[in-house]
């Protein structure tokens, strides 16, 4: 009785490009989750800054803040179209 060799190394080369390809999409997902919580956090610290900004709590001497947001975001959207 034979006994099969599972050691990564003695994988055809075949073998290793599909294991590689599936490691290589799951790192895709796992950034592209990852960019998703990232905008809804910047849409949602955007969203507080147009609030405090209509409640007078934030003067317009703090538009880096907002513009800081607003460039992450488009970052992101950009970084998808890859």
């Amino acid at each position: 009785m034979a006994i099969e060799n599972r050691n990564i190394c003695s994988l055809y080369d075949d073998e290793k490009e599909n294991l590689l390809l599936l490691h290589s999409a799951e790192l895709l997902e796992n950034i592209s989750q990852s960019k998703e919580k990232y905008r809804k956090i910047i849409q949602a610290g955007m969203a507080q800054w147009v609030k405090g900004l209509q409640e007078g709590r934030i003067k317009l001497d703090t538009v880096a803040d907002l513009k800081l947001l607003i460039e992450l975001d488009i970052q992101l959207q950009k970084d998808e179209e890859i």
